[in-house]
């Protein structure tokens, strides 16, 4: 195929020569092609991200999106025409006009994604996508699903559902995250968003070995393809598409303990009183259902919680922040003075049936409707509701059972009809009704955008927190999330490490796991165990269901009680370090907590059971016995680069080497060249550490650091960042403090630095307000 001319620049438009029946055309930043009744346009929104539509009947329909803004949506870069295609400055597509068949290559011509035989299948309104799928192609992302870290051979459907006790191998369960990455044993890695609301499914080569099969039974055939070529360079381009986290208040950060069974004021107080007791650091207590009125969300049932105000005024002196569940049924209690039923019949805020009338379904209260949250009006009057809880001081609010989860449906669905029928009233989608079908997925992302919004409305400049269970692609710009009800097994252990792991790569940052399980109860090991990992996740909150043994770190005496609070400990040593990562996640969207090959590609072909393997931003890798129920030793594989002890500050000799399990100790490795920043350990973030901030420096190539701090509160405040460098000279190691950024003041007078090795030494330098060298003799 050879370029024939250029009609019009000012329009862009290229005509390439076909056959009759086979014709590529140009269009702005990209290209088209049609064969019968199809129509595919493939454009560049940046060099390395592809929008991809098919029209079935030659129109394109609307173009909206719940996941993808509309600016990020409208931007485009030029493109060079090619004979089959186009280039930009990062990959070139190439697109076959008789199959429709789409590939693209970077600049050398290595192809990194290709359409299959039959690349795009249509049935009516339904649809189906093939990709080729490599043989040394491993697949991660799709949130918080099941089975094992590597999505490869398995089928996941995008339908969120309330899944109590899920199983390793339940599927669908609370979140639909339509995007995975592809990346082969070198690391040359793709991205793929489906910007699809309706059940999708995605076969990764469990039906043909060689092939990834995506398919919905409606909605738009609207996809991004991303080009790596790092698993890295995908993540941030994903959240490039969707949206970065915003950054959490810092007290998020810290230890946080819950129970489906704090049911009194006095309850809470006591659990508040018996960390502090305990000396086991902690800043949040959360409040699950039993605060309420018969379980009517937005009320206080009085006779146990008297006064709400005073006991945040009360817990917050002692440095603790509470979060209050609000689930969204509101209780169907007509002209019984029940505000939120009331409001939200008079604004027409909730959802109908098919018949026009007001969905009733039985919840926690009996009898509830649901808020229309796809309306923009509705989130409003949603977010609204929160006014009389944020001036009794909440800090945050969990948004559960969004999927949404509905009691007793006759079909065994456990959610409403697909037939309930939402006002599309937002965003630049046309006004319009559509069915639960089409908005089941995104139901529970709304719900959460309502509260932030609502929260940030009711309290300027204080970043609001919200926990949801159920979301969909681009939740993560409202709200954390956990992985719903799991069980007190170790097999759920290993699988809460690898659903927090893609659950980060997928967009989803904040994301945490019960600590030892909502269903069941966990035996002391594994609660002890948990504990252990847990402290370097993301979100770290135990949880447990109210028909299971406690979880609270004491509940096992003393000796576990000292494992557990030795983990929480160093958690808020490390706290200028997880907060730093924070800040980053929230310029570049890359996780706090990351698999291994996310900056170490090789560990990919590592030859270690890395199931419970991974890292804290780049510099801390966790190596966590595979088995942790064995007392089997079991090997530890290191990628290449210098690492070193985290808790003795040793080098290490060698990168693969057995480790011997040990009930109170988990294997921390630092990579050389890191500067580490840590603080003397406080009870909670409402403190001010004692003492000089910390600066651990562990020698090697590359080595360098950031501190980031700000007041862990507000939105947009006063804050300071300043890179660290260091570099060996004859004279020793020469550590460099750039200039400060920011007018945050810090909370230390010195700085304290220690620097790690065969002959560490440690000395203490005065506070730097501007550039400074220093030479540190080893």
């Amino acid at each position: 195929m050879k370029l024939a001319r250029l009609l019009a620049a000012s329009a862009a438009v290229l005509t390439f020569a076909q056959p009759a029946d086979a014709a590529l055309t140009a269009v702005p930043s990209g290209v088209e092609a049609a064969q019968g009744a199809l129509r595919i346009r493939v454009t560049a929104l940046t060099d390395s991200i592809l929008r991809v539509r098919v029209a079935r009947e030659s129109s394109f329909g609307e173009d909206a999106s719940w996941a993808v803004p509309a600016a990020v949506r409208r931007q485009s870069v030029p493109v060079s025409p090619t004979a089959d295609g186009f280039r930009t400055k990062a990959v070139i597509v190439h697109l076959d006009p008789d199959k429709l068949r789409l590939s693209v290559s970077d600049l050398s011509g290595r192809i990194i994604v290709a359409d299959g035989a039959e690349p795009i299948s249509v049935d009516g309104k339904a649809f189906m996508l093939r990709k080729v799928l490599p043989f040394d192609q491993h697949i991660f992302g799709m949130g918080d699903k099941t089975a094992l870290l590597d999505r490869r051979g398995y089928t996941f459907t995008d339908w969120n559902t309330d899944f109590f006790g899920f199983t390793p191998a339940s599927d669908p369960i609370y979140k639909s995250i339509p995007f995975y990455i592809g990346t082969s044993n070198d690391g040359a890695s793709y991205g793929l968003f489906l910007d699809n609301s309706w059940r999708a499914t995605f076969d990764f080569g469990h039906r043909d070995s060689n092939a990834i099969e995506i398919s919905a039974p409606d909605g738009p055939i609207d996809y991004y393809l991303i080009a790596g070529p790092s698993v890295a360079d995908v993540t941030r381009r994903y959240t490039d598409l969707t949206g970065k986290a915003p950054l959490a208040p810092q007290w998020a950060l810290g230890y946080q303990q819950s129970r489906w069974g704090y049911s009194s004021d006095a309850e809470v107080r006591a659990i508040g009183q018996h960390l502090r007791s305990d000396r086991v650091p902690a800043d949040v207590v959360w409040m699950d259902i039993d605060y309420q009125d018969r379980n009517r969300p937005f009320t206080v049932n009085t006779k146990v919680f008297p006064d709400m105000k005073k006991l945040n005024a009360d817990m917050a002196a002692d440095g603790f922040h509470l979060v209050a569940i609000t689930d969204l049924h509101v209780a169907y209690l007509p002209n019984q003075g029940y505000a939120p039923y009331d409001t939200g019949m008079a604004g027409n805020h909730f959802v109908h049936k098919a018949d026009g009338s007001v969905y009733v379904a039985p919840v926690w209260p009996g009898a509830s409707v649901f808020p229309d949250f796809t309306r923009a009006s509705t989130r409003a009057w949603w977010g609204n509701l929160y006014k009389d809880f944020i001036v009794d001081g909440f800090s945050g609010f969990w948004n559960d059972m969004n999927e949404p989860a509905v009691f007793e449906t006759p079909d065994g669905s456990k959610t409403m009809p697909v037939t309930n029928i939402h006002r599309i009233e937002s965003d630049d989608f046309a006004t319009r009704d559509a069915t639960h079908s089409e908005i089941h997925n995104v139901f529970g992302m709304q719900n959460t955008r309502g509260t932030f919004e609502g929260m940030a409305r009711l309290r300027p400049n204080v970043r609001p927190f919200v926990m949801t269970r159920a979301s969909y692609a681009g939740g993560q710009r409202y709200a954390a999330t956990w992985t719903g009800d799991n069980s007190s097994t170790w097999d759920h252990l290993r699988l809460c490490v690898e659903q927090m792991i893609n659950l980060g790569l997928s967009g989803f940052s904040y994301n945490g796991c019960d600590v030892g399980g909502f269903v069941g109860g966990a035996s002391p090991e594994l609660l002890t165990r948990w504990y252990e990992l847990a402290a370097f996740s993301p979100v770290f909150r135990n949880h447990a269901a109210n028909d299971a043994p406690h979880a609270e770190p004491w509940v096992d005496g003393p000796e576990h009680l000292a494992i557990r609070r030795k983990f929480i400990e160093e958690r808020y040593r490390l706290l200028p370090y997880f907060y730093g990562l924070a800040e980053h996640n929230s310029r570049t969207g890359d996780p706090i907590m990351r698999p291994t090959f996310y900056d170490y590609p090789d560990a990919l072909k590592l030859g270690c059971d890395q199931a419970l393997a991974f890292t804290v931003g780049r510099n801390l890798l966790v190596a966590a016995p595979p088995r942790p129920e064995s007392p089997q030793p079991f090997k530890i594989c290191l990628p290449a680069g210098g690492w070193y002890d985290y808790w003795t500050g040793a080098p290490v000799a060698e990168h693969e080497f057995k480790q011997q399990p040990k009930l109170d100790f988990v294997p921390v490795f630092v990579r050389a060249g890191t500067i580490l920043p840590k603080q003397a350990l406080v009870q909670s973030t409402m403190r001010t550490p004692s003492g000089p901030l910390q600066v651990e420096v562990y020698p090697g190539d590359d080595c360098r650091g950031e501190l980031y701090f700000d007041d862990g509160i507000h939105v947009n405040g006063p804050s300071l960042r300043q890179a660290i460098t260091c570099t060996t000279t004859p004279k020793g190691l020469a550590l460099h403090f750039g200039r400060r950024e920011g007018s945050w003041r810090p909370w230390w007078k010195e700085i304290a630095v220690t620097v790690r090795g065969a002959k560490p030494v440690q000395i203490t330098i005065g506070d730097q307000p501007g550039a400074a060298d220093l030479v540190i003799a080893q």
